[in-house]
């Protein structure tokens, strides 16, 4: 039988509108003579709903939606979809939801399956909300048998923290009926990070093998706040060879044959890294703009480089025509920083405007010369420049209507090499979660076919130019080495000791892992950041501000 693997851009809440993109698309999957479409995780509701699940009118308004969307779905086709329900055999000890599959076929339920591995990791948090389900029954369509899973529970050979493996049980389920399953299918929301789809694709072959059945997935796709989905629905056959993918970043629908898996290609079978970074950033930016009813974006351009790319991505996700680029110079800006962002701009084609701050900075010395008199300047006179900026910003956002960007990026985040209430303002940090090293990959990326950001800016020394002759490397360690300090203590986990282990100056890792710690309480301030990478930043770091651990 034919099957479509769709795969969606839910607005989390927005049942109608979840509801309708749904039924457009079974309805197309009709007329392609499919016998079975096949939805994201949560695709009714979105996901994460988070704690909208607690809030009683949430719930009824997802049933009513289900019931709606029933008697909406062509009724010869069988139709499965990702929503929750109530566990109605729930007592004091369980949650009153299932994370469930269903299956709609005639205008009814026929089928359905509950999540069984609840995630609790990084920016998961399932068991508060949904109780875990038991083994369900495969899914029989015309006699074909087709087994139904949920997201995590395909992760059970690749976590190893859970007791149950969903897909095994699954399998001798069905031995004990006898049946022999067709395929087995697997709805997600599963978040981009760097690198993630060659793991996926990793996992997913790997059961087809270890099965020897062919095994289909469906992802969600889209922004939802730091969260970015990607979608490549995609299908494997029982030798664990790639036979159908959909596009990555955008809603698509691929069919697929059940009985070898071959099936549509649109999407790419090579995963490059960079591009997918770059697309990701792009989708987020445009999602959450579009999702939280905002048209157009602010930011500030001092000529660097953080700056430039976000310029660049903000005009790739929503238009040069939506974005408005502001330098705001001072005594201690070059020349060239000025010509620089003006350049970028006119590449670009965005609006771009020029604020000098100096009278300002001068207002604002004159207001604490009482007060700091005899007191030399320090970083107290830099982070005044920031922050007149960052409110001059706030204006324009406040007075247009525009999302304020922030620029930084995360090796500056990690170490606090940014001011709170100055270049952190803003609405969303569109490469928070970049290293700098990756930033600098991602802007030879969009000069790839012409040059959009100045050569000038890439290659010059970065500089917050708050006062004369700076440089970021007077006051932390060459990129590279910041990077790959902050590469093996967020992402890998090691510790100080394991780091110096590896060939490190100690007195630098040192140095670096206080930053690290002293500045957590800005990151907590922080605007959220588009997550891209395993540890980003945000609702997936849980770190206490006051604590003394150096390990």
């Amino acid at each position: 039988m034919n099957i479509a693997l769709i795969q969606t851009n839910p607005i989390i809440g927005d049942f109608a509108a979840n509801a309708a993109t749904i039924v457009a698309y079974a309805k197309e999957a009709a007329k392609r003579d499919c016998r079975l479409a096949v939805f994201p995780e949560m695709a009714l509701s979105g996901y994460p709903p988070q704690d909208l699940l607690d809030r009683p009118a949430f719930l009824a308004d997802h049933q009513q939606a289900l019931q709606t969307l029933l008697s909406e779905l062509p009724s010869e086709m069988f139709t499965l979809i990702g929503c929750f329900e109530a566990n109605t055999e729930a007592n004091g000890q369980a949650k009153r939801l299932f994370n469930s599959a269903v299956t709609a076929h005639d205008h009814r339920i026929v089928h359905r399956a509950h999540k069984r591995l609840l995630p609790t990791y990084d920016v998961f948090d399932e068991t508060r909300y949904f109780e875990p389900g038991a083994p369900s029954r495969p899914l029989v369509i015309d006699g074909e048998a087709f087994g139904v899973t949920i997201c995590e529970d395909i992760w059970f050979d690749e976590t190893r923290q859970y007791a149950h493996d969903p897909v095994a049980d699954i399998f001798a389920q069905a031995g004990r009926e006898h049946i022999t399953l067709t395929a087995c299918i697997n709805l997600s929301a599963s978040p981009f990070e760097r690198g993630k789809e060659a793991v996926r694709r990793r996992v997913v072959s790997r059961l087809a093998r270890r099965f020897h059945t062919p095994f289909l997935y469906c992802n969600q796709v889209g922004g939802q706040d730091s969260l970015i989905f990607d979608g490549r629905a995609m299908a494997f056959d029982g030798a664990g060879e790639l036979r159908a993918v959909a596009h990555a970043f955008a809603e698509d629908m691929i069919i697929v044959d059940s009985a070898n898996a071959w099936g549509d290609t649109r999407g790419s079978a090579r995963c490059d890294e960079v591009e997918d970074v770059l697309a990701a950033l792009v989708l987020g930016l445009h999602d959450y703009v579009k999702k939280c009813g905002f048209k157009q974006v602010a930011l500030g351009l001092s000529g660097g480089i953080d700056s430039a790319l976000t310029a660049a991505i903000a005009c790739l996700a929503l238009g040069p025509e939506n974005v408005l680029g502001v330098a705001m110079p001072s005594r201690y800006n070059a020349e060239e920083s000025l010509a620089d962002a003006r350049a970028l701009a006119e590449n670009l084609g965005c609006d771009f405007q020029v604020l000098p701050i100096s009278p300002l900075v001068e207002a604002f010395q004159t207001s604490l010369a009482p007060l700091f008199h005899g007191l030399p300047e320090d970083l107290t006179e830099q982070n005044a420049q920031a922050r007149i900026r960052g409110n001059l910003l706030m204006a324009i956002s406040n007075k247009f209507g525009r999302l304020l960007l922030t620029t930084g990026n995360k090796s500056e985040m990690a170490v606090g090499y940014c001011t709170l209430y100055g270049d952190m303002s803003g609405g969303l940090a569109v490469i928070a979660d970049c290293p700098k090293g990756l930033v600098y990959q991602l802007s030879e990326l969009i000069n790839r076919e012409r040059i959009i950001i100045p050569r000038r800016i890439i290659e010059k020394a970065p500089s917050a130019e708050l006062k004369p002759d700076q440089r970021d490397q007077d006051d932390l360690p060459p990129y590279p080495v910041l990077d790959a300090i902050l590469e093996r203590y967020l992402e890998e986990s090691q510790s100080e000791a394991d780091i110096v282990a590896a060939g490190f100056d100690p007195a630098v890792t040192s140095d670096i892992l206080r930053r690290i710690r002293l500045n957590e309480y800005k990151r907590k301030q922080a605007p959220i950041t588009l997550k891209v990478t395993g540890k980003a930043f945000g609702s997936g770091r849980r770190y206490p501000i006051c604590q003394n651990y150096r390990g």
